[in-house]
Order: structure tokens, then C-alpha cells, then sequence
């Protein structure tokens, strides 16, 4: 992988880890159209930046890190252990969806979705307003929402959105929940990832693998913070046919 793939990864990475239309759909997408063949060296490299993505959520949400908060980090807990363990379970089986073909699929499954839930979705009668008023009930919820992002396309963003959304939380705070809860998830994943491939980073371009991470950190960083100002005027349905578009161009090209 040579600087200008590293940054483009990065910033694919950056951008899409935190919106509801898949950071591993459009990664698989990306490799597959640079040519970046997905071996081990590869997957050091998605370590990287998605610690670097870690690392702008950390920042922007560094309040909410405080033993004062453990009530919401429970929460987040109990959103985070169904997803790992289905995911641990059927790890094997998880590997063999990630095609092209899937993708887009899911793309175009998950911007239906979307609309349907925007359609009936009244913002006003959302009784969640804030990510440390939300139940133990909802959180549990979203977690098993979330073990559909096992699926390559579907989001894990956007999964935990759409459980937010239906458990009765406004779109602000579905989205500040479906961040820090990239916390434990991508740390998770990142620290399991880093165990398999640790080796591989002694044949790295660390040259690469450094701009890679703080481009990926900086898109993040930025990403989170005007998707905040977004969600202040529009809905996610730009988002629903931004993925079925996505989707049926992909399908059209394999």
C-alpha cells in the first residue's frame, strides 16, 4: 500500500465509520477499485485507522470518559455484548459475506429501511433526548440491532441508529449513542485484529500507515461534528437514497 492509497483509505474510513451507510461496505469497495489486495499487511493498516477514529470520538467526547459517567458506560456495555458475541460465534461464517455483491445488496436493503423509519418517524414524540437518559431496555435494544452490522453494507452506524430511532430517542441522541458506542466496539474489534496481524507491522510503510492515521483522524473528527449540525435541520433520508443509489450502481458494475 503505497501514501496516496493510505490516504484515500483513510479518509473512506474517517468519513463513513460514523454516518449510517457502512465504513466496511465502502472499504471493500475502495480496496477492490485501488487494486489494494486484502491481506494481513492490509488489515494492519485498518487497525490503524480505525484507532484513529477511536482516538476522535475519545476527543470530542472526552467528558463523557469519567467514572462519574458509569451508569451511561454500563449502558453502553450491555449495547456492545450482543453484538460480540454472535460476532465471535459465527466469526467464520461472517467472513464469506465480504463481497462486492453483498454490499451492495445491503446498501440498498438498509437505505430502505431508512425511508420507511423516516416516514413514520415523528421527532417530536421521541421521549430520549440526551445518550445519559437512556434505559438499560433501550440500550439492550440497540444491541441487538447493531449484530445486523455483522453484515457487510448494512452500517453498524446505521444499525444502532435505526434501534435508537425505534426505542423512542431523537436523532440527536441515536447518533451520540451509535458514537460512543464505536468505543468499545472498534476497540474490541481493533485489539482482536491487532493480536492476529501484530507481526505484520513490522513489514509496514510506517511512512503510510502514520499519514493514514491522522487523515483518518481528522475526517472523523470533523465528520462527527458536522454530522451533529446536520441532523439540527434535515433527516437521515438523504442518507436511505444515498445507499439504494450507491447500491444499484454497484450492482450494475459487478
Amino acid at each position: 500500500m503505497d501514501v496516496i492509497q493510505a490516504i484515500i483509505i483513510g479518509i473512506i474510513e474517517g468519513f463513513t465509520e460514523f454516518l449510517p451507510i457502512s465504513s466496511t461496505g465502502h472499504m471493500i469497495v475502495a480496496s477492490q477499485f485501488l487494486g489494494v489486495s486484502q491481506d494481513h499487511l492490509t488489515k494492519a493498516y485498518e487497525v490503524i485507522i480505525q484507532f484513529a477514529a477511536i482516538m476522535a470520538v475519545l476527543l470530542l467526547y472526552r467528558e463523557k470518559i469519567s467514572f462519574k459517567k458509569i451508569s451511561l458506560w454500563q449502558k453502553l456495555f450491555i449495547a456492545f455484548l450482543p453484538l460480540a458475541i454472535v460476532g465471535f460465534i459465527f466469526k467464520d461464517m461472517i467472513k464469506t459475506l465480504f463481497t462486492v455483491e453483498t454490499v451492495a445488496w445491503m446498501f440498498i436493503l438498509g437505505g430502505i429501511i431508512f425511508l420507511i423509519v423516516e416516514r413514520f418517524y415523528k421527532e417530536e414524540n421521541s421521549h430520549t433526548a440526551d445518550v445519559e437518559q437512556v434505559t438499560y431496555k433501550q440500550a439492550l435494544w440497540i444491541g441487538i440491532a447493531q449484530i445486523f452490522s455483522l453484515i457487510p453494507g448494512t452500517s453498524r452506524a446505521g444499525a444502532t441508529i435505526i434501534g435508537g430511532l425505534l426505542v423512542g430517542m431523537d436523532r440527536k441522541a441515536s447518533a451520540e449513542f451509535s458514537f460512543l458506542l464505536a468505543i468499545p466496539v472498534m476497540a474490541a474489534v481493533s485489539g482482536y485484529d491487532l493480536l492476529k496481524h501484530y507481526s505484520e507491522f513490522t513489514d509496514a510503510n510506517w511512512g503510510a500507515f502514520i499519514i493514514g492515521f491522522v487523515t483518518a483522524f481528522v475526517v472523523a473528527y470533523l465528520t462527527i461534528k458536522l454530522f451533529l449540525v446536520f441532523l439540527q435541520r434535515f433527516t437521515f433520508v438523504a442518507f436511505g437514497w444515498y445507499r439504494i443509489i450507491l447500491g444499484i450502481l454497484l450492482l450494475t458494475m459487478i
